[in-house]
């Protein structure tokens, strides 16, 4: 099975950038997106033998995720029971037969870590959703987790201490994510390579440059690390500010 995830930076903008073909290109069983940027009735987009589940912020034009799959799942949900936490359309869960697939948009801490506190509460919660989850089966976590977890994640680490993305709480936070039992698949596969990269600045021909951050994310169960095949980033593909991250599991 093969999992593709994306944050599209405004879903709508992105079909009109070749979605479709790209779509059909990376060819995934689920293919996850963040940041769709839209409400429900704004856009009829639907491919055949997928599925789709959207959670949808409350406010338009604001973050929002969303699910196409091939696979029906036994449930799905959006959010994460959570009232504070429920109204930004960052969290879609599907249950599958022996996993659970999460994607998320984590909340950015903003300028001046302005939402910094709001964060690390999400952070918590969203440590404590997730766990719930795995003692019933295994998880697949995916998405734009906005955090830089080691300094190989980002061009620049000096220069971005105590920015969005690189403070120690929100590195913190995903250490303690991967200290229960959930593995970054990318390191996984390659715990040594530079200059890969998910997210890059539109300005100062950043991403021409590769001054970029990788805060896209693959997270798996460990239990099911006999069964992971392969996870890639996939910098060739353009469209967004992000590129899509995918995992192929047996």
């Amino acid at each position: 099975m093969r999992f593709i995830s994306w944050n599209v930076n405004g879903l709508r903008a992105v079909v009109g950038k070749g979605f479709a073909d790209i779509f059909a290109q990376l060819d995934a069983d689920f293919f996850c997106l963040q940041e769709t940027k839209l409400q429900e009735g704004q856009i009829d987009l639907a491919f055949p033998g997928y599925e789709s589940y959207w959670d949808y912020a409350d406010k338009k034009g604001y973050a929002g995720t969303a699910i196409f799959c091939r696979q029906k799942p036994r449930s799905s949900r959006r959010g994460m029971g959570v009232d504070a936490h429920d109204h930004e359309g960052r969290l879609v869960t599907l249950e599958l037969d022996d996993f659970f697939l999460v994607t998320v948009y984590t909340p950015n801490s903003q300028s001046e870590l302005a939402r910094l506190d709001y964060r690390l509460d999400w952070e918590r919660d969203f440590l404590e959703y997730v766990k719930r989850l795995d003692q019933d089966k295994p998880v697949i976590i995916c998405g734009d987790m906005n955090v830089a977890h080691r300094e190989i994640d980002l061009a620049n680490p000096a220069t971005n201490r105590r920015n969005p993305g690189f403070t120690d709480e929100e590195r913190e936070c995903m250490t303690r994510l991967l200290e229960a039992g959930f593995v970054d698949t990318y390191r996984h596969f390659h715990p040594d390579q530079e200059k890969a990269y998910s997210w890059w600045s539109y300005r100062f021909k950043a991403r021409e440059k590769n001054i970029g951050w990788r805060i896209d994310y693959f997270l798996v169960s460990e239990r099911l690390l006999p069964r992971l095949l392969e996870a890639n980033i996939h910098q060739d593909i353009f469209g967004s500010d992000h590129c899509p991250v995918s995992i192929t599991i047996l």
